[in-house]
């Protein structure tokens, strides 16, 4: 269980006097599979804001985790402007971008990528050594309620608990965004409820700009806006006038 710490996330109505931390316009980006071109996204404008909470639907194939993984500094547009505040994630080259995800962006996968040979606190350390400015890997741990579980390794734990190790490995240097992929994909909807909530605590507590893609438009009710994606483009903008409590999800 998460520690009785993690309250339920407050109603609040979304402030757009913030500042925008990612500016994307005119994202395009096409694979070239054989003599097939793909066109993954075609003329993406996006803000996301400092501290708000976004959810990213999108049907498999909508061009979701392409948007999420250049915002990341993963991968490049084919052409468009994205900026990370004052960083030109375009221009920039590897190094640059190696340096800008170590600093700024934390990342949560479908599938937790732990080390298992490395217990829950040596996992999260492997970002903390690095990290100029990082949490303790206990406090990380502690944060998304697993501070009994500091010694187990991931084949000790649940699914639910794996990923939310990740979740603290993520967190643990304090990145200004934290981006994740289909983070309850292989949960059920129970353990997805627990990994939602410390998501939302994240965001809440330690001030995290979070932008979570999923199918799953359940989820959609529990971010400050929500942005539906189809063939690569923005469909719809929704932005919630209550954020919706983890606890009444269902799926």
């Amino acid at each position: 269980m998460v520690a009785s710490s993690i309250a339920p996330a407050p109603v609040r109505v979304p402030q757009h006097d913030r500042v925008a931390i990612f500016q994307a316009r005119g994202l395009t980006k096409t694979y070239h599979m054989g003599e097939v071109d793909v066109h993954a996204l075609q003329g993406v404008d996006l803000d996301l804001y400092e501290g708000e909470f976004v959810v990213i639907l999108g049907p498999s194939g909508s061009g979701k985790s392409t948007l999420l993984n250049i915002l990341g500094g993963l991968d490049a547009p084919t052409s468009g402007a994205v900026h990370f505040r004052d960083h030109d994630l375009v221009a920039a080259d590897d190094r640059a971008l190696t340096r800008y995800r170590r600093e700024h962006v934390g990342f949560v996968f479908q599938f937790y990528n732990l080390i298992p040979s490395l217990t829950a606190r040596e996992n999260v350390a492997l970002v903390t050594e690095i990290a100029s400015n990082p949490m303790r890997p206990e406090d990380a741990l502690d944060l998304v309620g697993l501070s009994n579980r500091l010694d187990h390794f991931p084949a000790q734990l649940s699914g639910g608990e794996q990923q939310r190790v990740a979740i603290a490995r993520a967190v643990a240097k304090r990145p200004d965004v934290l981006l994740c992929d289909e983070p309850t994909g292989a949960l059920d909807a129970d353990t997805g409820r627990l990994v939602l909530r410390t998501l939302e605590t994240v965001n809440r507590e330690v001030g995290t700009s979070t932008a979570i893609i999923t199918h799953n438009a359940v989820i959609a009710a529990m971010g400050d806006r929500v942005l539906r994606m189809t063939s690569g483009r923005i469909s719809q903008e929704q932005r919630n006038a209550r954020r919706a409590n983890v606890d009444d999800l269902s799926w």
